[in-house]
């Protein structure tokens, strides 16, 4: 497996975008396939906010991290966010999340990023736990209740 940013392997967008859409949709029932894939494609640049990457598997991604400024409006108090983690069902219970997740935190403090948000069901909270992150707050977001979780990407102990 190799993590590699979005914006050099624009091929996925598409697909990647189709499986955003139907990960993440419930939270946001406006959100068209092509808002999606628009917003993907802004991430043009792995050295800056916003940036997406995929864990490739040969020529197939198999998942996917952003790095984004904001990850929801009702929620902006915080700043920035590890986002849209997603591996597909059948590269799942292999390692490519939490790659992914210590890819993007990496990418955090070569940013010279403070402290890292997240945010999660309480049935994810213990995974993030064994990475690292820590619980900070709970809020309402939708239909859900979350908790947003922290870590501060420069700290030698990550």
């Amino acid at each position: 497996m190799q993590i590699v940013p979005l914006c050099e392997h624009s091929q996925h967008l598409t697909s990647l975008a189709r499986a955003h859409l139907q990960a993440f949709g419930g939270l946001l029932p406006d959100w068209t396939l092509a808002q999606a894939r628009a917003e993907l494609a802004s991430h043009d640049t792995p050295e800056a906010l916003p940036t997406t990457w995929i864990a490739l598997d040969g020529e197939d991604w198999v998942g996917s991290v952003s790095l984004l400024v904001n990850d929801d409006p009702r929620i902006d108090q915080y700043t920035p966010w590890l986002a849209s983690l997603y591996v597909r069902p059948d590269a799942r219970a292999a390692g490519t999340g939490a790659s992914l997740v210590r890819h993007c935190v990496q990418a955090a403090a070569k940013l010279h990023i403070p402290r890292l948000h997240l945010y999660c069901q309480d049935a994810l909270v213990p995974y993030y736990t064994r990475l690292d992150w820590q619980p900070h707050d709970r809020l309402p977001l939708g239909p859900l209740h979350v908790v947003v979780m922290a870590i501060e990407p420069g700290n030698p102990h990550v």
